[in-house]
């Protein structure tokens, strides 16, 4: 899954995507390095960030989704978890919804039941702006594993399939180093619940705080967690560095798959 942020304000590479033209371009680019689904965002998650309104959400990102799925059909997944835009998006052009918010009002499930879209559904705890003030577990495992499948319950009580739920352990979201740590080093524990697992590692700051990296040193240490998470038992994983982490990748599941034949 390559990233594609259409905002003036990600972490990692805001304002560099925010034109449609830099935007397809891009996507085009990330589909020739063997992305398999593009995930367009309007709206930084980072933690501090501020909520956009959805109108300008909608306008960021109808236009880069309309551009992609007229000249491709790789899959297009939406970041955010405003219905309305979700509907927009979908109208647009994409087939998935990934929410940081994990689908929990009864609107988003209802409008993705009738949809029949796939969704991602990701823990986090608080919000973005203030998710990384404290964040505080008794056991991190156990606790993301409970609120991903009683999400995924409720998702399929609504109507939507089970087949078209992927749910992600929100690294980086209402997370310290050792929480995401751990959920890395336990990452089975969630894939044997029966869901694909979404990873996203990519560029993210805890690496920067175990190697002392800034964000653009970030390549390697993520390619190592993306190597390490496929390991463990991860379906997808959420890179803005399409080419290497295929690359990284493809390695570990040739290896996986030798192993078992």
């Amino acid at each position: 899954m390559g990233i594609l942020n259409v905002t003036p304000d990600s972490f990692s590479d805001g304002d560099r995507y925010a034109t449609v033209a830099a935007a397809l371009e891009r996507a085009r680019q990330m589909e020739r390095e063997g992305a398999m689904i593009i995930d367009v965002g309007g709206e930084s998650t980072r933690p501090g960030a501020e909520g956009v309104d959805e109108a300008v959400e909608i306008a960021r990102v109808v236009p880069v989704i309309q551009g992609i799925a007229a000249t491709s059909e790789i899959a297009i997944s939406i970041d955010t978890s405003k219905p309305k835009v979700m509907a927009a998006a979908v109208a647009a052009g994409a087939c998935i919804v990934n929410d940081i918010h994990a689908l929990r009002t009864p609107v988003a499930r209802s409008w993705a039941a009738v949809a029949e879209v796939g969704v991602c559904l990701v823990h986090m705890q608080g919000e973005p702006r203030t998710m990384q003030h404290d964040p505080h577990y008794g056991d991190v495992v156990r606790e993301v594993a409970e609120f991903l499948m009683r999400e995924r319950d409720a998702c399929i009580q609504a109507g939507i399939a089970r087949e078209a739920i992927a749910v992600d352990p929100g690294l980086g979201f209402g997370k310290t180093l050792a929480h995401n740590l751990t959920l890395l080093k336990e990452l089975a524990r969630l894939a044997a619940l029966g869901a694909p697992v979404l990873v996203g590692v990519s560029r993210k700051s805890f690496i920067g705080k175990v190697l002392g990296n800034s964000v653009d040193e970030r390549l390697y240490g993520g390619l190592g967690l993306a190597a390490l998470a496929v390991a463990n038992g991860a379906r997808i994983i959420r890179t803005h560095d399409v080419a290497a982490t295929r690359d990284a990748i493809g390695m570990v599941s040739a290896v996986l798959q030798g192993t078992e034949n």
